[in-house]
């Protein structure tokens, strides 16, 4: 059990990010089978032939997936915290390329520790004096290869789930936006402060920090799970699966149940539009999500408003939709 204790002022400096590389990161997890797929099968599959291009092409790739560990340390120099909000790929490579030799060494021997020795190729790899320039080459590789081809309908979502995040913690505190981020994670109030709880390993074991007015610093991820971080580099931070990502990376599966339902009863793109809602977004990130046409998806969305299905608020030179209660009754979430 992972204990965070927060004083009043952490929510003025808890921030937001989004991180391109630990994108390329939790992807090539899923790709190479270290964690699992779940709502992103179609997308796996779809992405196997490029992945077995990527390990042929770039032998370092394979060292990477050595290093991924659940439950134990991971070098952090392969993914270092991204600064302000984040959001630029080559910008995060460069930290990576910065990075001291002698410090990359001793993070990788950290991250080797305990596991069954790596295949001798893998090994060369990680001993080569050279280690630091391949790592980060095998980074950019897996960026461009799996990850930067969806890049701007992946923004989206991520995105709407920062805006979604902070409006909620802005508005309504700790335990509003806490709630649906992971089954893992959960809010206590201790008289004017509170404490993030975030389930780790055995009960019995618990360590505590505290966030001491740093805040904590809270990151979207399509392909990862819960991550919690505590200690330097990074600050205090949670990565968490955004919301509405479940099928974003299709191919689209046919719609079954309440979706096929919902589907005959206002039409398939109609649909989706609706669904996609889940999280509130202008339309211009439906567009980029769903692949469909401006005009289209401003077409849906005046006669699901018309339907009292969806709202719509003005925020600056932005017009966000949202789904009703009887549109969310109806997408059945």
């Amino acid at each position: 059990m992972l204990v965070i204790e927060v004083g009043p002022v952490d929510v003025a400096h808890t921030r937001y990010a989004i991180s391109p590389l630990g994108e390329a990161m939790n992807a090539l997890r899923v790709a190479a089978g270290k964690q699992s797929a779940g709502p992103l099968r179609p997308w796996a599959e779809r992405v196997a032939p490029r992945y077995a291009r990527l390990l042929r092409e770039t032998p370092a790739v394979a060292a990477l997936t050595a290093l991924f560990r659940r439950g134990a340390y991971n070098a952090d120099f392969i993914h270092p915290p991204p600064s302000g909000h984040g959001g630029d790929f080559a910008a995060e490579l460069a930290v990576v390329r910065a990075t001291p030799p002698h410090q990359a060494r001793a993070e990788i021997a950290r991250n080797l520790a305990g596991l069954p020795a790596p295949p001798r190729r893998v090994l060369e790899i990680l001993s080569a004096p050279d280690v630091l320039t391949r790592l980060a080459d095998a980074i950019e590789a897996t960026w461009y290869a799996l990850v930067e081809p969806d890049w701007p309908r992946l923004r989206t979502v991520l995105e709407r789930d920062l805006v979604h995040r902070a409006g909620h913690l802005a508005m309504y505190g700790w335990a509003a936006a806490l709630s649906d981020l992971d089954p893992r994670v959960r809010w206590r109030s201790e008289g004017a402060d509170g404490v993030i709880e975030v389930r780790t390993g055995p009960r019995n074991e618990c360590q505590r920090h505290r966030l001491g007015g740093k805040g904590l610093l809270l990151m979207p991820t399509v392909f990862g799970t819960l991550i919690s971080y505590v200690e330097p580099p990074w600050p205090y931070a949670l990565v968490y699966p955004a919301r509405g990502v479940a099928n974003l990376l299709g191919p689209p599966l046919p719609p079954q149940g309440g979706a096929a339902a919902l589907a005959r009863l206002v039409g398939p793109h109609r649909a989706q539009v609706l669904r996609a809602l889940e999280v509130p977004a202008t339309t211009t990130q439906l567009v980029r999500q769903l692949g469909l046409s401006l005009g289209a998806v401003g077409g849906h969305l005046a006669a699901l408003r018309e339907s009292g299905l969806v709202t719509r608020t003005r925020t600056g030179r932005s017009v966000r939709y949202e789904r009703t209660p009887l549109g969310a009754a109806l997408a059945g979430d």
